[in-house]
C-alpha cells in the first residue's frame, strides 16, 4: 500500500523511492505485482511522464481513505494504552459552553488526566476558529457540510423560539409561525458564515416563499439579542436561549412549526489528535444530553417581570 500510495502522489519512480528508501526497480517490481494481482494497469507510463489510470485513481482515494482510519484507530489504541494526557480546547456559541456541562463533566471522568478549555466562538464565523487552529472541536448546530470538517454525533436535540421586542405586535401573541416572520427583519451574519448553515436558523423564505428580510448585522449571541431588545430585529433561537439570557424587554415566543435543531461536536479532518477522538467517543456513548430540550414547545409567560423575558419550558433547567 505505501509504494501504491507514495507512487500516486509523486507520479516519479524516482522519487517514490527516495522517498521510501528502496530501489527503483523494486517500486516497479511492486506496482506491477500489484496491477498482476488486480487484473488492471494502474499507472499510464510514457518515457517522460507517470499518470494514474481511472483504476488507479479509485484504488487511491480507497486506500488514503482507509490508511486515515487505519492511522486514526492507533492513535485511539495507543491514547487507551498510555492514558490520554493534555488539553482540548472546545469552541462554543452563547451558552452552550454551559449547556454541554454534563458533556464535558462526562469526558473528564472518562480521561481524568485531561484538561478542557472552552473558548467562546463567534456567530459570524462559526469555523473560524477550527480552521485557525485555535480549538481542537467546535459544538455547533446542524448541517454542517465542509469537505475538511468532520462530523461528530448529536449530542443534543432541541425546538426553537422567537425572541421579539416586548413592545412589538408579536409580544401578545401565544406563539408565532415561521409565516410570521415576513414583516420582521432578522439579524444578518455577514458573510463568513455558509448561507446553509445561517438559514437552518434564519430562513431566507417563509415556507410560503415569502422574503424574510436581513435587518443590520451581528457576530455574536449578544449583539443578536441587543438588536431585538433595541426593536430592531426579531431572532430565531435555539430553546436553551431562554434558560440563560434573562434579557429585559425581550419576550420570548414558542415557534410549533419549526422543526427541532441538532447540535453535534465537528473538527478538522486533518486532526490527529486522540483527545478529539476519544471527545468524540465519549459523545457518542453520552445520554447526558440526549433529549434535554427535545421538543419541549413550553408555554409563554407575560412580560419580563416573569424572570425570563416571556418563556419558560417546563422542563429541565
Amino acid at each position: 500500500m505505501d509504494v501504491f500510495l507514495t507512487l500516486a502522489d509523486e507520479l516519479h519512480f524516482g522519487r517514490t523511492a527516495e522517498r521510501l528508501h528502496i530501489s527503483q526497480a523494486r517500486v516497479s517490481q511492486v506496482v506491477k505485482r500489484q496491477e498482476r494481482a488486480i487484473g488492471a494497469a494502474l499507472f499510464e507510463r510514457t518515457t517522460r511522464t507517470v499518470r494514474l489510470t481511472p483504476i488507479g485513481r479509485r484504488l487511491r482515494d480507497d486506500l488514503s481513505h482507509a490508511r486515515d482510519m487505519f492511522e486514526e484507530a492507533i492513535t485511539r489504541a495507543k491514547g487507551a494504552a498510555q492514558g490520554l494526557r493534555g488539553s482540548l480546547r472546545v469552541g462554543f456559541l452563547g451558552a452552550m459552553g454551559h449547556e454541554i456541562r454534563p458533556l464535558i463533566e462526562e469526558f473528564r471522568s472518562h480521561h481524568p488526566d485531561c484538561e478542557v478549555e472552552l473558548v467562546e466562538s463567534r456567530l459570524c464565523d462559526p469555523f473560524g476558529l477550527l480552521r485557525a487552529e485555535e480549538v481542537d472541536v467546535q459544538i455547533l448546530w446542524l448541517p454542517v457540510q465542509e469537505p475538511d470538517l468532520a462530523v461528530g454525533p448529536v449530542v443534543l436535540t432541541e425546538a426553537r423560539v422567537l425572541a421579539v421586542p416586548a413592545e412589538s405586535d408579536l409580544a401578545c401573541l401565544g406563539s408565532v409561525a415561521w409565516e410570521d416572520l415576513d414583516d420582521h427583519p432578522v439579524a444578518d451574519l455577514g458573510c463568513l458564515a455558509p448561507t446553509y448553515w445561517v438559514e437552518a436558523l434564519l430562513p431566507r423564505r417563509t415556507p410560503n416563499g415569502r422574503l424574510i428580510r436581513r435587518g443590520p448585522s451581528a457576530r455574536t449571541v449578544q449583539e443578536v439579542l441587543a438588536l431585538v431588545a433595541d426593536g430592531q430585529i426579531v431572532s430565531p433561537l435555539h430553546q436553551h436561549s431562554t434558560r440563560y439570557f434573562a434579557y429585559p424587554g425581550i419576550t420570548y415566543l414558542p415557534l410549533p412549526d419549526a422543526p427541532n435543531i441538532q447540535w453535534a461536536p465537528v473538527w478538522s479532518v486533518t486532526n490527529r489528535s486522540g483527545l478529539v477522538h476519544a471527545f468524540a467517543q465519549v459523545a457518542r456513548n453520552s445520554t447526558a444530553l440526549r433529549g434535554r430540550g427535545r421538543a419541549q414547545r413550553g408555554r409563554r409567560v407575560a412580560g419580563p417581570s416573569a424572570g425570563w423575558g416571556g418563556y419558560t419550558t417546563g422542563g429541565p433547567t
